[in-house]
């Protein structure tokens, strides 16, 4: 990260990259739009670390998949946030069962994390000279989360922009539609080359299983991410007939 916030360079993409599902998704949705794409990724001691090793595949697998993509997509950031596995008590941290709070929100919430994320891609996005961060942040089809709420988002782009002396876009291509809409719109995107990569290569259960490919992916089929997604699988496919 060399390069110096310049309100003259062409606008480009921060894509908040896990690895997963709704990430990949966003990701080929940006590079569509953005002459220039970077990806970020945060270490933050999750229990579903796998993830993180999925990610070099699926950047390289998308370069191939697209020309246009591949000269697009440019330098991928891995930023250590470990501080928040040491301040959270969480079953996305901790090796605990998944259940609901007091509060309604399960246990998996963790805290501030898309506060941080945010805050933390924001600053790289200024250093690197882009000027619209990316996120898979959605409240059709989720797990109540209100960190990935619009009004959340929304409330974080005027911080950051007063906080900074800004015009930063936060864009959350997935918030209003559900799991089955963001598997319809991989293929639109993608065709089923990016479906097929979305399957084999993406990493969305909280638990970290990969010992077996479902039709829908892989993961232990039970925690609530495998649901979502299993769900949706099963509506969008419903919905294409082989």
């Amino acid at each position: 990260m060399t390069s110096k916030h310049n309100a003259a360079a062409p606008q480009g993409a921060l894509v908040l990259f896990s690895g997963g599902q709704d990430s990949t998704t966003c990701l080929a949705w940006a590079l569509e739009r953005y002459p220039r794409v970077e990806t970020i990724g945060f270490d933050y001691g999750q229990r579903h670390a796998v993830e993180l090793t999925v990610r070099p595949t699926i950047l390289e697998k998308m370069r191939a998949m697209n020309p246009d993509w591949a000269a697009r997509l440019d330098a991928d950031h891995l930023i250590d946030l470990s501080l928040i596995a040491a301040i959270s008590d969480t079953a996305m941290t901790s090796n605990v069962a998944i259940t609901m709070q007091e509060n309604g929100l399960p246990n998996t919430f963790v805290p501030g994390r898309n506060l941080l994320f945010l805050t933390v891609a924001a600053t790289v996005a200024y250093r690197r000279g882009l000027d619209v961060l990316v996120g898979g942040m959605c409240e059709t089809d989720f797990s109540g989360y209100p960190d990935c709420r619009d009004d959340t988002i929304k409330a974080l782009q005027v911080a950051l922009n007063l906080g900074m002396a800004t015009r930063l876009r936060l864009e959350t291509p997935l918030m209003w539609i559900d799991k089955a809409a963001s598997w319809e719109l991989a293929r639109t995107l993608g065709g089923d080359a990016l479906i097929d990569l979305i399957r084999a290569d993406t990493h969305t259960c909280y638990l970290g299983e990969r010992g077996t490919l479902h039709d829908w992916g892989y993961g232990c089929g039970e925690c609530p991410a495998c649901a979502l997604r299993a769900n949706g699988y099963q509506q969008f496919a419903a919905g294409n007939p082989a």
